[in-house]
């Protein structure tokens, strides 16, 4: 039955426009022409630089045929072509894929040809493992060279053009497409790959522009922040700082490796006032030499997430001028969707006590519409005791369009209306999740996500390793690291340095155990491996 309400007032192009964080760019060029948007080194960028970059790009792509739907990938580094491509792709209707420099060529190859990639954009650091990937896909994208000024260091060039004269091809007045649709595809991410190959999460223009905009809410960001980027951009789309930045016409500086004197200059240099990382992130700054350390020039918000930070950790950030704010997330929600939101009076508390709170993943962005820990099987709430175990959910608009030409993944993550996050937590009388296990056995190493499945596997293959299991060590500079137990074959031998090695020549090197226990496995009744009692003997060790 219609109401009042809804007869005669429907969406119309004055009173309805899709969501998109390319209007960000738009907007901070015309009020902010001379801001600046880009420092890296020693040139940089203003908003006006900046969107006719990203124009020329969109018009250069267009002009080779590039369409809506399209993938572009790109493997780079925190650099502003980057940046550039993370409007530019869009304002072509296509769809960018950032790639993690971290992979090897068959993941990397694969990634490509999943995508279907029609075009890749190559850092000059990444030359050789692109190359290497390419020779394996199917795929036959256009190949284009990013030849920074700032990478030192040997790459050859592999593609048909250099970056910068693909952007001449293009016109700084090009007049870009707004979405069709809202719901219309922006990114596409992969997984690490926790149960065979990766998966394809693709987000939408929609919670892309939402969770720009939570990012300044929960960040605290006033106009003109300066952001430096620790966080890698190919890792959720940098958590979307990339279209954030422009809703407060804020500085991007730009870092291609993540090193203690670098961050601590920079900061100086430009009055860095947010950054983002992993616990590896903390661990450079308060690990840094003395010489390399300079004092900050004030408070400084460093958002992290991963595994939470120890007591003494955040104590050392607090006394070195940065305040930690602790959130959580997947690939799946955008990146961060949760935050351990602060309250005045817990600053009363002990240090040991603050810890405890700031170890729990918190409550839900502004922009998520529900975040709760559930029974899998009713998808009733569990007890907010802090004790029941359940799985962490998600509900809203930065979750996932879905998995990219996988339906079962996809219906099955979704069912009973909720994104299932394979997260095992409990929560709290006053309303705070907090992570206790992982249902998937992920290791998160400076950030990254490690399947314990895919070491495993690696380390069967050995012919002396009758059994392995693959659990986390918690370690003070990466957060985790991999620990595998090995049972060997009757009659075989092999040492730990042998077996680090041979994962090295099968996986990419993050993802190799730093410590190998020889020991009998625990195991039940039935043959299951009890990676519980592992994890308390690698904690112990």
């Amino acid at each position: 039955m219609s109401t009042p309400y809804e007869t005669g007032l429907d969406r119309n192009p004055a009173n309805f426009q899709p969501l998109t964080p390319l209007s960000f760019l738009a907007r901070a060029a015309a009020v902010y022409p001379e801001q600046t948007a880009i420092v890296h080194g020693q040139r940089s960028w203003t908003y006006r630089d900046f969107y006719a970059r990203a124009r020329r790009l969109a018009s250069a792509l267009a002009q080779r045929d590039i369409r809506h739907g399209d993938t572009v990938s790109a493997l780079l580094a925190n650099a502003p072509a980057m940046l550039e491509a993370h409007y530019g792709v869009a304002m072509a209707g296509a769809v960018l894929n950032t790639i993690n420099t971290r992979l090897d060529a068959a993941i990397i190859a694969f990634q490509i040809d999943h995508g279907e990639a029609k075009v890749l954009i190559v850092d000059r650091e990444f030359s050789k493992v692109a190359k290497d990937a390419l020779a394996l896909c199917k795929a036959k994208p256009l190949v284009i060279d990013y030849d920074d000024p700032e990478f030192v260091g040997a790459g050859e060039r592999i593609g048909q053009i250099e970056y910068e004269d693909f952007l001449r091809e293009g016109s700084p007045d090009f007049t870009w497409l707004m979405p069709a649709d809202e719901w219309d595809a922006i990114s596409l991410n992969y997984t690490s790959g926790t149960t065979g190959d990766p998966k394809g999460v693709v987000y939408h223009h929609r919670g892309a522009y939402l969770l720009a905009m939570a990012n300044v809410i929960t960040c605290g960001m006033g106009k003109h922040p300066v952001y430096l980027w620790t966080l890698p951009m190919f890792h959720c789309n940098g958590w979307c700082f990339p279209w954030t930045l422009s809703v407060v016409a804020g500085t991007h500086v730009c870092l291609r490796a993540v090193r203690a004197a670098p961050i601590y200059d920079a900061i100086a240099a430009h009055k860095v006032t947010h950054l983002c990382g992993a616990p590896i992130v903390m661990s450079t700054l308060l690990n840094a030499a003395t010489h390399e350390k300079k004092p900050l020039p004030h408070t400084v918000e460093f958002v992290t997430a991963a595994a939470p930070p120890p007591e003494a950790v955040l104590a050392a950030m607090k006394a070195a001028g940065f305040n930690v704010t602790h959130v959580y997330g997947l690939t799946e929600t955008y990146g961060p969707a949760s935050v351990n939101d602060w309250h005045r009076e817990w600053d009363g508390l002990s240090s040991s006590e603050q810890a405890a709170k700031k170890a729990r993943q918190g409550v839900c962005y502004p922009v998520l519409d529900a975040l709760d820990v559930l029974d899998p099987e009713t998808l009733r709430p569990v007890p907010r005791d802090g004790q029941t175990l359940g799985e962490v959910m998600f509900r809203g608009n930065v979750v996932m369009k879905g998995y990219l030409k996988n339906h079962t993944a996809t219906a099955r993550e979704f069912a009973g209306g909720w994104f299932h996050s394979g997260d095992l937590g409990v929560m709290h009388p006053d309303g705070y999740i907090q992570l206790k296990d992982r249902s998937k056995d992920i290791i998160i190493s400076g950030g990254e996500n490690i399947s314990s499945i895919e070491v495993e596997d690696t380390l069967y293959k050995h012919p002396a390793v009758q059994a392995v299991a693959v659990v986390a060590k918690p370690d003070e500079k990466w957060g985790e690291t991999p620990c595998a137990f090995v049972e060997l074959r009757p009659g075989k031998s092999a040492t730990a340095e042998e077996l680090i090695a041979w994962c090295r020549q099968n996986l990419a090197a993050y993802k190799c155990p730093r410590y190998v226990v020889f020991a009998e496995i625990p195991k039940t009744s039935t043959g299951k491996l009890q990676k519980f009692k592992l994890r308390d003997v690698a904690k112990g060790m």
